[in-house]
């Protein structure tokens, strides 16, 4: 797999309100099912095109991105007061375990994907709390997105998520994407 990272020379792009067609806010707000106390994750948040989405209905939301330059881009844009800016990698997050009520990526899946990534998300997601992973799929045409030998298919992230000790509430495989909710197992 690919696991490279999003070229910040082209940070413009992830402002383009045609995302939506992949992945609407309402879509995502829906899968996510939070509340207003909820503290929530956008993992690979870059620019915060969906991060500004999820906040008006949080309390609290980190952008989580491995690249400063694009959290310096988010400020120069203007964050919600509620979103606190995180630069590490999926696999190394510095949360306390259970600390998260949910956590997301879309279209960024790919980028993290590995066993450590899996566990570190199993640990700092509270039980019960949902992951939604919506990205390209492996099954899709490469009209868009990352070649076809980066994407991974919607069978395969359910079985990394299952592996890692999620449970999997819905896997939707769409033309060029997937949909995937997952809720962390109760202890």
């Amino acid at each position: 797999m690919g696991f490279h990272t999003f070229p910040i020379e082209r940070a413009d792009a992830l402002e383009d309100p045609s995302r939506y067609r992949y992945c609407s806010r309402e879509e995502l707000v829906a899968m996510l099912a939070t509340t207003e106390d909820d503290v929530v994750a956008d993992l690979g948040s870059g620019t915060g095109f969906y991060t500004d989405d999820v906040a008006p209905f949080v309390e609290t939301i980190y952008a989580v991105d491995v690249q400063s330059a694009m959290h310096d881009r988010y400020r120069e844009k203007g964050a919600p007061e509620n979103v606190e800016f995180v630069t590490t990698e999926v696999s190394s997050l510095p949360f306390a375990n259970d600390h998260l009520d949910a956590a997301y990526s879309n279209m960024t899946h790919h980028e993290y994907a590995s066993d450590e990534a899996f566990e570190e998300l199993a640990r700092v997601l509270r039980p019960g709390g949902r992951l939604v992973t919506v990205d390209w799929s492996a099954t899709g045409t490469e009209e868009s997105g990352p070649p076809l030998d980066e994407r991974f298919g919607p069978d395969d992230v359910v079985d990394q998520l299952e592996t890692a000790g999620f449970e999997i509430e819905t896997a939707m495989d769409r033309p060029e994407t997937f949909a995937i909710v997952a809720v962390r197992k109760e202890e």
